[in-house]
């Protein structure tokens, strides 16, 4: 097993707390998903004042103090760590609703490994966004390394990934349930927890990897090279959001045009 993906299965081990394991229960998740929406869109406020700020430090970083540069690039990492602590939640209670999120686009699910960006994404925006010829050899070291891992979990991840969408422990049982044949209600109630958090699992090794691919580009860059780095990373979310919810709004017109 490689090493980022061993270190988010024991982070997710660590974590693990019998009374967060998900069960059945719509009502559960349904409030969880109303909760994560509306912390969902605070945090999208507060990820474009980030933006501004970060693109003001982009644009004035020969005036800005380097200490000024490291605590706003301490303040992103920690604002992206609250969405994944708010999203673990998420997914302790329902973890199939965050494969295909209603507060998302269809455009923005286009995107998604693993209900999120898939990891090797850092590194498209740190080549258009960070002067290559500004990288020492020592940050190309470190970056070779830290990619060759990343796409070593990542593959790891869609192994297992496979794994479950082919386990036949599932579709027998539901495809009895649709005949109208009985099924042991146990029997239906453990096979979907087991999927549940094999699932489950699933996503929060993919976020680890995913906070830590961020986390450790950050470390390796400079301060400035770092602010333009998250200052494109957040530039990026918010364009391909704002494109989302365009081509849905002129969709659901189209829509009610042809019904008229």
């Amino acid at each position: 097993m490689d090493s980022l993906l061993l270190n988010a299965t024991q982070h997710e081990h660590a974590n693990n707390n019998p009374s967060l394991i998900p069960y059945n229960n719509n009502n559960r998740g349904d409030q969880s998903r109303i909760i994560f929406e509306e912390f969902f869109t605070g945090w999208l406020i507060r990820q474009k004042n980030y933006l501004d700020q970060l693109i003001s430090a982009r644009k004035n970083f020969q005036n800005t103090p380097e200490s000024e540069l490291r605590s706003l690039v301490s303040q992103i990492l920690t604002h992206y760590q609250q969405y994944y602590a708010a999203k673990a939640v998420a997914t302790h209670d329902d973890v199939f609703v965050m494969f295909t999120p209603p507060w998302f686009s269809s455009y923005e699910r286009s995107y998604l490994w693993l209900t999120g960006f898939k990891p090797s994404l850092a590194f498209k925006i740190l080549e258009k966004s960070v002067n290559q010829d500004e990288i020492t050899d020592e940050q190309l070291e470190g970056l070779y390394t830290l990619k060759k891992r990343m796409k070593a979990a990542e593959r790891e991840l869609n192994g297992e990934m496979a794994r479950v969408q082919e386990s036949r422990m599932l579709p027998p049982l539901v495809n009895l349930a649709l005949a109208g044949k009985r099924v042991d209600g146990e029997t239906v109630d453990a096979a979907v927890q087991t999927l549940t958090k094999q699932m489950e699992t699933l996503v929060e090794s993919a976020d680890f990897i995913r906070m830590t691919t961020a986390r450790t580009i950050v470390e390796i860059l400079s301060p400035v090279q770092s602010v333009r780095f998250l200052a494109a990373a957040a530039q990026f979310q918010i364009n391909i959001r704002m494109l989302g919810l365009q081509r849905d709004a002129k969709k659901g017109r189209g829509i009610a045009s042809s019904e008229e």
